[in-house]
């Protein structure tokens, strides 16, 4: 096999996309587990996620 093209993603890339993942799974849970319907908590989950992504992108160099 011929790994000539590199990889997909960055090191950085992968972290901040990886910490907004864990970001998103936290507040979708919470949220469910507040007793709001599961629709509910991957909204939380999604603009968490959106969020992380962009915060994190801004404070890792």
């Amino acid at each position: 096999m011929n790994n000539s093209q590199g990889p997909l993603l960055g090191q950085r890339a992968a972290v901040v996309f990886l910490l907004g993942v864990i970001c998103a799974a936290t507040a979708g849970v919470l949220t469910s587990l507040s007793g709001a319907a599961p629709a509910t908590g991957f909204l939380a989950a999604g603009g968490t996620f959106v969020t992380a992504v962009a915060f994190f992108h801004m404070i890792i160099e």
